[in-house]
């Protein structure tokens, strides 16, 4: 009995012993010791983070920013459910001010001060504790801590050097000395030559939560080498896979994407535009005067030119790309088969949202990128931009009163909401009418089912991504009833089948172009794809995670990616399998 009572006096003794050290343990674990080459690094990196937050300064890019509701589903993992969508200007050097990093209040804008109600949107859609929630803080993961990023508040452990793409870094995680509202608690990446912080991924730190509403979500936040020794903010996606919304589990998945770091005025003489369409005839050399149909031509080609400038400036359409001529070998392919002989070649550009939308201006075709991102082949792509080929030769132009330059002199932040491109529905659904007949004696004719498909799977996803296709300047896929424009190629198209590997309706957001944050050019992803390997990978319309292969700029000056011209959207039925 005395040593059963010796014994159980030790254990608690221990035991008591324990639990002190328990508690007195450091919350975020051991900190060890950085080697002389780390520590010099680590102040590269606050050092370099200052420096970052001067040049963004001196820019005015594009914030796009698109959100997803999920819920669970037990076959395909996530599905969503509602969404939002934003698209910003932001003058950064009008919204930073130099002052402590303090816990935010709704009267007190921090520093991001100017730019409170774009960021305030963005907090309420990503449904966030408004009481609680720094306002400003899906922008904040532009930045590890925009004034408190040194020595005295943050603790830096050494994990390992890792590969970025081409770039090579040293990673450290990152947490706080003091626990406090807003402070950094995650992991960051450290290029090894000057120190730039190239991709930071984790979360902040919150208050005392008595309703369980998270004030901070998690991130994974990506900088590029835009100039030589300039790196800037990218690209964010944010998950949490599990949130309380009243009593409902959710799940929410969000991307933002910054561009038009470089926003400069376009050209007129791109090598781009210089597609010839066979059977036309140029006759301009052996004419002196102007008809009254050949006057009204011209009218609509100037006020064509005038948006399509005016556009580009604002950093809402992309200049003149490589993709462009694919795209416009798809008009070509349709063009021939009907006798379609325009006076003037019609050309092809994209329009920089995500948002599904397509319209015409003038004989230029006008497709987003998260439309082509979506369309699976070539006959999905030929079946969008046949529909627009068939407002052009309808005659369904623009408003000449752009013809009159002075009509588009206003703020670029405006521009989606003051240059009317749609057309309305009755001009859509004659196009549409038109647009079927051209694929049933195009090249595509035995095809179409798999368009057909899309356009199915497209009606299927938009009865919960309403903000995904809501166009800000053109036309939806849908009618308002979330009734395709070309569901007439729905029949026959085969039926809907999640299970059936072969079948790819439609692809995820991403899955084509990406586009260089500094001057806006599109370019197509050189990447090796792989056939699905269960329903939960096929993912239509979805929002995905964010992975880049870094570059340096000299590097990437050097050795430019030369995309495989037409091997984008192919003319195969579905993506061959690759070895996974």
């Amino acid at each position: 009995m005395k040593f059963s009572k010796t014994c159980l006096v030790l254990l608690l003794l221990f035991g008591g012993a324990h639990l002190a050290q328990a508690k007195k343990a450091p919350k975020y674990g051991t900190v060890y010791p950085l080697t002389p080459a780390q520590s010099a690094l680590v102040d590269k990196s606050i050092a370099r983070e200052k420096v970052i937050i001067q040049n963004i300064q001196k820019h005015t890019p594009l914030v796009e920013t698109y959100i997803q509701d999920t819920k669970p589903d037990p076959k395909l993992y996530q599905v969503p459910v509602s969404d939002t969508y934003m698209l910003s200007r932001v003058d950064f050097h009008k919204t930073f001010i130099d002052k402590a990093y303090a816990s935010p209040t709704r009267k007190e804008s921090g520093f991001f001060k100017g730019s409170l109600a774009a960021f305030e949107n963005i907090g309420k859609a990503l449904h966030l504790n408004q009481e609680t929630y720094n306002t400003q803080g899906f922008m904040d993961m532009m930045f590890i801590d925009p004034v408190g990023f040194d020595r005295q508040h943050y603790e830096f452990n050494y994990v390992r050097r890792e590969f970025l793409g081409s770039v090579r870094t040293v990673v450290f995680d990152v947490h706080p000395k003091v626990r406090g509202q807003g402070r950094f608690n995650g992991r960051i990446w450290v290029e090894d030559q000057d120190g730039n912080v190239v991709r930071f991924n984790g979360s902040y730190t919150e208050s005392t939560s008595e309703d369980n509403t998270r004030e901070y979500f998690h991130f994974d936040s990506w900088r590029m080498n835009l100039q030589p020794n300039l790196w800037l903010p990218a690209a964010i996606y944010v998950e949490e896979s599990q949130r309380i919304e009243g009593n409902k589990t959710m799940g929410l998945r969000a991307q933002t994407h910054f561009w038009g770091y470089s926003l400069t005025l376009p050209t007129r003489d791109s090598d781009n535009v210089s597609v010839e369409v066979e059977g036309a005839v140029d006759q301009s050399q052996d004419s002196q005067d102007v008809t009254p149909l050949e006057a009204s031509r011209l009218w609509v080609q100037q006020a064509e030119n005038n948006v399509l400038d005016r556009l580009q400036q604002a950093g809402l359409l992309a200049p003149p790309s490589d993709f462009d001529k694919t795209l416009e070998q798809i008009i070509i392919n349709l063009e021939v088969p009907n006798n379609l002989n325009f006076p003037t070649p019609v050309h092809a550009r994209i329009l920089l949202t995500t948002t599904l939308e397509a319209t015409t201006v003038g004989n230029t075709i006008l497709l987003s990128k998260g439309l082509i991102d979506t369309l699976p082949n070539e006959e999905s792509i030929a079946a969008v931009v046949s529909m627009e080929l068939a407002h052009v030769a309808l005659g369904h132009h623009i408003d000449t009163r752009y013809a009159f330059n002075d009509r588009l002199l206003f703020p670029d932040e405006s521009s989606f909401q003051r240059i009317k491109m749609n057309h309305s529905d009755q001009d859509n659904t004659d196009a549409a009418k038109v647009a079927v007949k051209y694929l049933q004696v195009s090249m595509y004719k035995d095809r179409l089912g798999n368009a057909g498909l899309y356009m199915a799977q497209l009606a299927e996803r938009g009865k919960a991504l309403k903000q995904l296709n809501t166009p800000k300047l053109g036309d939806s896929m849908l009618q308002a009833d979330g009734t395709p424009w070309l569901a007439a190629l729905e029949q026959g198209a085969p039926k809907l089948n999640q299970d059936d590997l072969t079948q790819i309706a439609a692809f995820p957001l991403g899955s084509w172009l990406k586009t260089d944050p500094w001057d806006d050019t599109e370019h197509m992803l050189n990447a090796k794809r792989y056939a699905p390997m269960n329903a939960r990978d096929k993912m239509p319309f979805e929002v995905t995670p964010i992975y880049f292969r870094l570059r340096r700029y000299e590097t990437a000056q050097a050795q430019p990616v030369q995309p495989t011209q037409p091997a984008a959207p192919t003319a195969s039925a579905n993506p061959a399998p690759a070895a996974q």
